[in-house]
């Protein structure tokens, strides 16, 4: 629960099987957890934890970032450009463009702490939440494996970089986030797998009011009542239970005056000692507990309590899923009806692209969010297997046709070129577009469109089409796909038919998330949409 081990490559009769060849993969969606970081919040300095850790050897200022090469002996500038994307009308994803048609150097970069140089001494001591060299080596080791299976063993993706237009990159505005992306980018494409007129590649914010990339509880009123009032129940259940009490007689002792116990909603919290706990484990001596602290059984009770606490909410409250993860998961399904309906999710319809003359589809999208989008995603699927997201933790989301039909030849075409001088997405030259080039901006048609109100040839499309999840590279197992034979593939029940996906998926996507978000509030564990005792089904 602290620091992954990750699953050995697959051999290549775990690739004949993992990837039968009546199915040919069509689009990969990454959810990457960062890396190992410091503790969000100083806690245990009476037990010797210095509340400055010396693992920051990285200089990073503002958008041109440090990426390291694989033995973290030296720096390189990590350049890349910044695009916003926003909620249309039905909450489908659009490219936000500024008063004059600008959509790029719209939202003022964020100003991260800076270490004034790799070398420097001023180096010395890390931030509250931030990524770590730990954090950087594991997630540019994850970029390796996802190199090593989508392009040396599947041939998926090009050996060789040349342009990122059929990738999507996004990350939240959290900079451990952020970071952790550009190193997995890296160990997808080091510098000898680009060519070395790559552009920079464009990763994709949102402001963090519409941020949908993690459980948005700042932004969103009501699902912040739902999780403090899930936060109430869990507290009640388990702080005067038999784990909290061995808890307590382990860690009881550092607990601070004003609050001797530890407990759910203790001060700190029992899901803070927890975070303490796991990144002091994640790092070296420097930032060691006193050995009691790593005392399993406790650990054990805590994650199981903490788990409870942020993520049982999926399971039991539909607006929980639903403002918790269900714009998130919107976005997911949306990609895949437009591959399978469209013959392709194009960067034109996303914030992604850079140039609107290649008309590439998109083929991968990796975004770096968190431990609870992680949590998130299993949970509202019901694919939870109740353990606490380890750092660099992942999920890919792949989207399977049939071999052979005419969606699986379709989406790597290129469309044609726009009669438009320039471009919207011209970074080569530096210009913007017009106003009058806002269509390209628009979603597919089929964006947010509900299962019963496709047309009949689309719905037969996605019957052709497949969804498979993995999480840290062991397949994902979805109750809803698995219990009906006609909503898997025949003989595997992990291969879920994108129709039925998608039915599961609509069932908590909101119709408009901000809207959703102050509705209901006030209203009690339970809104309107759910029964008055815990649902079990989806």
């Amino acid at each position: 629960m602290t620091t992954l081990i990750p699953h050995a490559p697959y051999s290549q009769d775990e690739i004949d099987k993992l990837y039968p060849k009546e199915l040919k993969l069509q689009l990969v969606q990454v959810f990457l957890r960062h890396g190992e970081r410091t503790p969000v919040s100083s806690r245990f300095e009476n037990a010797g934890l210095l509340p400055y850790w010396p693992y920051c050897n990285v200089a990073r200022r503002m958008v041109q970032m440090a990426a390291s090469n694989e033995d973290l002996s030296s720096w390189n500038g990590f350049k890349w450009k910044r695009k916003m994307e926003t909620f249309g009308d039905r909450d489908q994803t659009i490219v936000t463009v500024g008063a004059g048609g600008d959509i790029e150097g719209i939202w003022q970069v964020n100003i991260y702490p800076v270490c004034a140089s790799a070398a420097s001494s001023n180096c010395s001591s890390s931030q509250h939440g931030e990524l770590t060299d730990k954090g950087r080596e594991t997630t540019y080791q994850l970029g390796q494996r996802l190199r090593n299976l989508y392009v040396d063993q599947l041939g998926f993706m090009p050996k060789i970089k040349s342009d990122t237009e059929d990738m999507y990159l996004r990350a939240t505005t959290i900079p451990r986030a952020l970071e952790s992306l550009q190193q997995a980018f890296w160990g997808m494409y080091p510098p000898n797998a680009r060519t070395e007129d790559l552009q920079p590649p464009v990763i994709v914010a949102r402001s963090v009011s519409e941020e949908t990339l993690f459980p948005n509880e700042s932004s969103c009123r009501r699902f912040r009542q739902l999780a403090r009032l899930f936060a109430d129940k869990a507290a009640k259940k388990w702080n005067d239970s038999e784990e909290m009490d061995y808890i307590n007689s382990v860690y009881g002792k550092w607990m601070p005056e004003n609050s001797p116990r530890v407990a759910v909603d203790s001060h700190p919290r029992l899901s803070g000692i927890q975070d303490t706990i796991n990144a002091t484990d994640a790092h070296g001596p420097a930032t060691r507990l006193p050995t009691e602290f790593y005392n399993n059984k406790a650990r054990a009770y805590m994650e199981h309590i903490a788990v409870d606490e942020w993520f049982t909410g999926y399971n039991e409250s539909t607006e929980y899923r639903k403002l918790g993860i269900g714009a998130l998961m919107g976005d997911v399904v949306d990609r895949m009806v437009t591959t399978a309906v469209d013959g392709g999710w194009r960067s034109e319809t996303s914030a992604s692209g850079s140039s609107a003359e290649k008309g590439k589809a998109i083929k991968f999208a990796m975004s770096g969010c968190h431990d609870t989008t992680l949590a998130a995603i299993l949970g509202s699927l019901g694919a939870l297997d109740n353990r606490w997201p380890p750092f660099t933790s992942s999920i890919a989301v792949e989207l399977f046709s049939r071999a052979g039909s005419a969606s699986s030849e379709s989406t790597n075409t290129a469309l044609p070129a726009p009669k438009q001088g320039g471009g919207l997405f011209s970074f080569l030259t530096g210009s913007t577009s017009s106003t009058s080039s806002k269509t390209h901006l628009l979603p597919s048609s089929t964006a947010r469109t509900p299962l019963e109100s496709l047309p009949d040839s689309a719905r037969q499309s996605l019957q052709e089409h497949y969804v498979r999840i993995r999480y840290n590279d062991r397949v994902v197992r979805i109750p809803g796909c698995a219990v009906k034979p006609e909503n898997h593939l025949p003989g595997d029940d992990t291969f879920c038919k994108l129709d039925a996906f998608k039915e599961i998926v609509d069932k908590f996507t909101p119709k408009s998330w901000r809207s959703e978000c102050v509705q209901n509030l006030g209203e009690g564990l339970y809104g309107k949409d759910d029964k008055e005792k815990a649902i079990s089904g989806f």
